[in-house]
């Protein structure tokens, strides 16, 4: 295969931000899809095979069009767009970049960043009640919660919920000092962490004491009815049974219903069987419920979070095989 040279103009003020520090960015790309980059003199020169070129060159162009667009490019988008080019679909990078949710109190725009995060929010928007399934880091919660609160700017609903169920994580925390706000609030804190960001603390405050968004534990939503209402039931793979079904009965007229949770990180006594398997299994041939499987390629925290989970995704793979496999039989 014959090599060839291409070159790419990179507007001065974006090199810095597309390159990585020490060209770190370009190091990537070069390993990753085996060319050579060299920029220099506001250009980029990529040299190798035909077919990875024009890869690299969508890879890197992409990387462009994103930072005029006032995205800080990070590892990630890197990834992301490297991983894209395997299939073909390495345009869809700039498509899923114009969803602007919402911004947070800073003006951060709030958008997703993956295919999986996109058909995510997509089905948030069509469906009455969505189930948002995957590994820590995949944006389930976050941008359900920002999906809620511009939900609720827009009027689409009167007011927030938020609930997940008080389970410690694998540790007994003992009796918490404090009244009964105190106790819950630790178990809540992931919540509150976003709504701060997005709404800020002085907003949320006010809306708190007018009773428009609240933050309760799943034991508060027994016997409601929760009409006009933008509802997340974050952590749903601690309920049981009986609390996903009292709580997806809760539901009213006007109000939208997201569930979020990680398959893989139960915190119920052993043998317990999780609300969330039993709920996907049981409603999923209802058109108005929507589920999203998000995976570890939709993972958006630091890139070693991604390794991590797909570590332990081979590893419990790898042991659940050999758990199966059927046992030699002895010669006599």
């Amino acid at each position: 295969m014959s090599v060839v040279e291409t070159m790419i103009d990179i507007p001065a003020e974006h090199e810095r931000n597309v390159c990585g520090q020490f060209d770190s960015y370009l190091k990537k790309i070069e390993r990753t899809l085996h060319v050579t980059m060299i920029a220099r003199d506001g250009a980029l020169k990529i040299i190798g095979p035909e077919d990875t070129i024009q890869k690299a060159k969508s890879v890197f162009s992409n990387l462009i069009e994103l930072s005029k667009r006032g995205n800080t490019i990070t590892e990630q988008n890197v990834d992301y767009a490297l991983s894209l080019s395997f299939t073909e679909k390495d345009s869809q990078i700039l498509e899923i970049d114009k969803d602007i949710i919402c911004r947070t109190i800073n003006g951060k725009p709030v958008k997703p960043k993956t295919m999986g995060q996109k058909h995510y929010v997509d089905t948030i928007r069509k469906k009455m009640i969505v189930f948002g399934v995957g590994p820590a880091g995949t944006g389930k919660t976050y941008l359900a919660m920002a999906m809620a609160i511009q939900a609720f700017k827009n009027g689409d609903v009167n007011r927030i919920i938020l609930t997940r169920p008080a389970i410690e994580a694998g540790e007994k925390l003992g009796f918490l000092p404090g009244d009964l706000q105190s106790k819950i609030d630790p178990y809540l804190r992931p919540l509150y962490d976003a709504l701060y960001q997005i709404m800020g603390a002085e907003s949320f405050l006010h809306n708190s004491e007018k009773g428009l968004i609240e933050v309760a534990p799943l034991a508060y939503m027994r016997g409601r009815t929760l009409d006009s209402a933008y509802i997340i039931l974050d952590e749903a793979q601690n309920t049981t049974p009986a609390q996903m079904k009292m709580f997806l009965t809760r539901i009213g007229f006007g109000s939208k219903v997201i569930v979020t949770g990680d398959q893989t990180q139960k915190d119920l006594p052993a043998g317990a069987v999780s609300g969330l398997d039993m709920a996907m299994k049981i409603l999923h041939k209802i058109d108005d419920i929507g589920f999203c499987q998000l995976t570890n390629s939709d993972v958006v925290r630091h890139p070693l979070v991604q390794k991590i989970v797909q570590a332990y995704d081979d590893y419990e793979a790898k042991a659940n095989k050999s758990s199966v496999r059927p046992k030699r039989r002895r010669e006599k």
